[in-house]
């Protein structure tokens, strides 16, 4: 099955300049030298908001439990099909069937069984690359919907994305992830989880 990572190239290269956003953020970067650059520019770490993130950090949770229940219920499904496919074939060598029909219609059987799990498969993927691409689309909008009210005072005429070697050397002093995590984090506001049932009935 495959593996799904989450892609930096989701939040990679934003530009933001901000003239709508009313509301402003308390932390204080330090800014960029206008006066020998010509720009306000700075740069978040991908790595780190990823890490860092609340937000991020709870859905990687989610998708690892979603891409671990598939793999689990892949492989049982599997073991199924090759026990099934390791008995067949141990009657034929056996002489173990009374007729052809009996042989044909196990092995109808077999190939039935084979083509329900590569179609639980495709579906199983299918599932977590949407919900993997909904983290992603999730990531991004609250991300940009932050930066226009933090941009809102700081007026960077850019904020790049930091992501491996794409930037290959910055000033730290450009460097604005602390408070963009820190911002993130102060408006993130987790669902809150359901309870199991037998404690719901405790409360009654």
């Amino acid at each position: 099955m495959k593996k799904y990572i989450f892609s930096a190239l989701a939040i990679a290269a934003m530009m933001v300049s901000c003239n709508n956003a009313n509301s402003k953020m308390d932390e204080q970067p330090a800014a960029a030298d206008s006066a020998t650059s010509g720009m306000k520019v700075a740069y978040v770490e991908v790595d780190s908001l990823m890490t860092q993130y609340d937000f991020a950090k709870d859905y990687s949770v989610t998708l690892q439990k979603k891409s671990n229940n598939a793999r689990n219920t892949l492989t049982q499904k599997g073991n199924a099909l090759q026990a099934a496919v390791n008995n067949f074939q141990q009657k034929m060598n056996n002489n173990g069937f009374t007729s052809r029909e009996q042989a044909a219609s196990q092995q109808a059987a077999i190939e039935r069984q084979q083509r329900d799990l590569q179609e639980l498969q495709a579906r199983l993927e299918n599932e977590l690359a949407n919900e993997t691409a909904k983290f992603n689309e999730a990531l991004r909008d609250s991300l940009q919907n932050f930066l226009k009210a933090y941009n809102q005072d700081k007026q960077y005429d850019m904020i790049l994305s930091k992501a491996g070697d794409n930037i290959l050397m910055a000033n730290k002093k450009y460097d604005i992830t602390n408070d963009v995590i820190n911002g993130l984090n102060k408006r993130y506001k987790p669902a809150k989880k359901e309870e199991p049932a037998e404690k719901k009935e405790e409360k009654k």
